[in-house]
């Protein structure tokens, strides 16, 4: 009865405490997913877990499924690529570039677990700001760029492939004495005629802009920085406010340094994929690097939707 797939699910409802995310991670519908538990349960004639107001509590019969669960799909997942190695020489070379500059937050963990698994592979950082990363693709600088889609102009040049990582929600960013302090979110129109403090990056690569403002036709001035830092104490010293990744600004937002705050009536969300030549991401090190991100945002950032 017992398959990797329930062990999948039972890792997944352990980590994110909800069926309803679980099923996300793993590809369920929710109700599926209860479906699935339920089956367990009947098939031993157990209980895995009981609901609660903190979220699923795990029985002594569903701890012991998930210290199963932990011990082996890290196994079956290190079997699977020593198979692949076995098949075919699968060392390279992998450089990426960020078009999200909060990446960088995340980025660490996932480069070292990287190099646990494929230590054969060369995987590097491509430095600085990049407006128009994907170029870097064509040009040979690059291999694999963490960002959103690029236009369609591109990609009638260059055929890019990408894999989907997850969706996360863009906050707007006030100081913390801000008149807009006791609103519950942001509209259009409290951006207007304000100053915009923005990553220095195309207009249209700014979903804030692209997808809220610009309909709106509201006008705004703009100013750019280069660090979330900077960004944050513009924001703090009232020069203007700022639309960021909720991860990107989660700590400043617990120590009080600014707020944050839902803009529109159901927030405005962007979507991060690993995207790289076809070519490239066939190949099994560029596939498990996008399933390494995966699992590392969704065990560290909170309120991201995997895709």
């Amino acid at each position: 009865m017992l398959e990797i797939r329930h062990l999948r699910s039972l890792k997944a409802i352990a980590e994110t405490g909800k069926l309803g995310l679980a099923a996300e991670r793993v590809f369920l519908t929710q109700s599926a997913l209860s479906h699935q538990i339920r089956a367990i349960e009947q098939h031993y004639d157990i209980t895995l877990f009981k609901r609660g107001n903190q979220g699923l509590r795990f029985t002594p019969a569903g701890q012991r499924l998930l210290e199963l669960a932990n011990v082996l799909l890290p196994q079956l997942e290190k079997a699977e690529r020593d198979l692949i190695r076995m098949k075919s020489d699968q060392s390279g070379e992998l450089r990426i570039v960020l078009e999200c500059h909060t990446c960088f937050d995340w980025l660490t963990p996932v480069m070292d677990a990287f190099r646990r698994a494929w230590p054969e592979v060369e995987i590097d950082l491509v430095a600085g700001f990049h407006s128009d990363p994907w170029h870097l693709i064509n040009e040979g600088k690059a291999d694999v760029v963490i960002g959103g889609l690029p236009g369609d102009g591109f990609e009638k040049r260059e055929p890019l492939s990408h894999i989907p990582l997850f969706k996360f929600e863009i906050m707007g960013v006030l100081p913390v004495d801000h008149a807009l302090k006791n609103q519950a979110r942001l509209n259009a129109e409290d951006f207007s005629q304000k100053t915009l403090i923005t990553y220095p990056v195309p207009e249209e690569r700014i979903d804030l802009i692209r997808q809220i403002l610009k309909p709106a036709h509201i006008e705004f001035t703009r100013r750019t920085a280069e660090l979330t830092i900077a960004i944050m104490q513009l924001v703090a010293s009232r020069r203007g406010l700022a639309a960021l990744p909720s991860w990107g600004i989660q700590s400043y937002v617990e120590h009080n340094y600014v707020l944050a705050k839902p803009i529109g009536s159901k927030g405005l969300w962007s979507k991060l994929y690993a995207i790289g030549s076809e070519d490239m991401m066939t190949k099994p090190y560029a596939k498990d690097l996008a399933r390494i991100v995966r699992d590392v945002c969704a065990d560290k950032l909170k309120g991201i939707k995997l895709l």
